[in-house]
């Protein structure tokens, strides 16, 4: 239905929107400015728009000219609070903040494929949810929108979801990645705490000292990581942030660290959550401390259901040529919240090239770097692709029943 040239004259009107949202970006699910600039670049089109209630989350159904079902498109809206350091003529105005995940090119592209649904909205065997999401980044925002109907929005359940994101690095402009299963890692944030007895630097026998406990803790979870997990589901526990003591010559009373851990199955992410509980009070009863430990499951693995990543790569072939569109050979430890829409419904997340065509997708900054750069260009593709999963998903409806799980499939 939908072709490149189909998006050409809607270019620079996009472009102009992923600046204006990418000069004054905002974090977490209060996005006013950003909501209002989504709201004034969908005005006109033929949509049920509902504001969300908790968060600043925008949810529009485009009804179809003919009856079906409905399917959804997500993109997200926040920042990072990060410095940005691109050196673009649209660079972030706010410090300390900016989208350095290019969500403004995502929350650009979803409005472009409103535009291109919008305009032949007749053709169209069913209904389309455009979920444009606050809070991706760590705040659980997709949750809270499901929370407040999105998946529901159309009158009944979405039969099928998907969500882009664009890199900056790894992919050039024009290509596209997706596989089934895992795409992306369950993320996971653990915080210990150690508790011992301050002393004099010079007398650490009258001491109960928590900071070699806790040095001993972050080597012993690497050890159980590669001991312990199978080598074929495999897992990261990384400690980025230690904390212990104000002076060399005191013995502080507490230490702690904090870690993220990133899995791809229930299993593993059991298993690892057991390992990193046994293995720091073991530590601390080896050092005569106290340990309290703080795990919280943050986001679930982000799984592609099977037909749908097919679909999805077979769109993005016909889109961009099949040398340009490919299998993904293995997920990424990064996470995403999109995660809690697909284990409610199918669908597929797919990664989308948006490195600059001067710099090298080997060596150019990733995502969340401050110096990350997106290619505008890639609003296109985001917009096209979008548009497309969604009218060929409501056209071949039909082909995707799923036969009901009965006990013996079960």
């Amino acid at each position: 239905m939908f072709q490149h040239s189909d998006a050409l004259p809607l270019e620079d009107s996009l472009v102009r929107l992923r600046h204006a949202l990418h000069r004054e970006p905002e974090l977490g699910l209060d996005l006013p400015l950003t909501q209002r600039r989504v709201l004034d670049a969908l005005a006109g089109l033929p949509l049920e728009i509902t504001p969300g209630k908790g968060l600043s989350s925008v949810t529009a159904v485009l009804r179809g000219g003919r009856p079906g079902p409905a399917v959804l498109l997500r993109g997200d809206m926040d920042a990072l609070p990060v410095q940005e350091d691109s050196g673009l003529p649209y660079a972030s105005r706010f410090p300390g903040r900016m989208h350095a995940c290019g969500h403004d090119l995502q929350t650009a592209g979803l409005v472009g494929a409103a535009q291109l649904l919008a305009a032949r909205r007749e053709e169209l065997a069913g209904d389309v949810v455009l979920m444009f999401q606050p809070g991706e980044e760590g705040m659980r925002g997709a949750h809270l929108m499901i929370e407040e109907g999105v998946l529901d929005a159309a009158g009944g359940r979405v039969v099928a979801a998907y969500a882009l994101h664009v890199t900056s690095t790894l992919l050039p402009t024009g290509f596209a990645a997706v596989r089934p299963g895992p795409m992306l890692a369950a993320s996971d944030a653990v915080t210990v705490r150690v508790g011992g007895a301050g002393g004099h630097g010079s007398t650490p026998h009258s001491a109960q000292d928590p900071v070699p406990a806790v040095c001993a803790m972050v080597t012993a979870l690497q050890t159980m990581v590669t001991r312990t997990v199978d080598v074929f589901d495999p897992a990261v526990v990384t400690v980025g942030s230690l904390h212990a003591g104000s002076a060399g010559n005191v013995i502080p009373e507490h230490a702690e660290f904090e870690a993220t851990v990133r899995t791809f199955s229930p299993e593993t992410q059991a298993r690892v959550r057991a390992g990193i509980e046994r293995t720091v009070r073991g530590v601390a009863a080896a050092h005569g401390v106290d340990v309290d430990v703080d795990y919280r499951e943050n986001y679930p693995v982000t799984v592609n259901d099977p037909r749908e990543a097919a679909f999805a790569l077979r769109t993005a072939q016909d889109l961009l040529g099949t040398d340009r569109a490919f299998e993904a050979p293995r997920p990424l430890t990064g996470s995403e919240d999109f995660s809690f829409v697909l284990r409610e419904v199918p669908g597929a997340y797919v990664g989308v090239g948006a490195c600059p065509p001067d710099a090298d997708p080997a060596t150019a900054p990733m995502n969340h770097s401050p110096r990350a750069v997106f290619d505008d260009r890639a609003v296109l593709d985001a917009a096209v692709l979008l548009a497309e999963l969604a009218a060929r998903r409501l056209q071949f409806a039909g082909e995707f029943v799923t036969e009901p799980v009965t006990e013996e499939g079960a």
